[in-house]
């Protein structure tokens, strides 16, 4: 029972993170940036948010020091918009997911298209 509270809760702060991001004037911090997944701990003390810049690990890496002194400020908003008892500690970790799935995806098209010369040249 506990989890699917806990699903709607994650579920919640990525949503409002989101949001928050996306004001924020930090210029470390990229236009591109996208929460990946949000993991709340049981107790809901800590949250680990996965992100992810479409720029590549650097622009990420970067963000996630912009999100880190913004931390306090991005907690705040955070409480204002989700009514809960405790906001949970917030860590924010690099996931180059994005950037992954963009370059497996351009090596598929390659393939693809490699293999249509190939076969037009039969």
């Amino acid at each position: 029972m506990g989890s699917h509270r806990i699903d709607r809760i994650e579920e919640d702060i990525k949503r409002n993170l989101s949001d928050i991001i996306r004001d924020l004037k930090d210029p470390r911090i990229s236009k591109l940036l996208s929460i990946v997944r949000v993991e709340v701990s049981g107790d809901l003390s800590y949250a680990k948010v996965f992100v992810s810049a479409i720029e590549g690990e650097e622009k990420t890496a970067e963000s996630v020091k912009g999100l880190k002194s913004a931390e306090g400020y991005i907690k705040r908003e955070l409480n204002r918009a989700i009514k809960l008892r405790k906001i949970p500690a917030l860590t924010f970790i690099a996931d180059n997911s994005i950037a992954t799935g963009a370059h497996i995806a351009r090596i598929i098209e390659d393939f693809e298209y490699k293999t249509e010369e190939i076969s037009n040249e039969d």
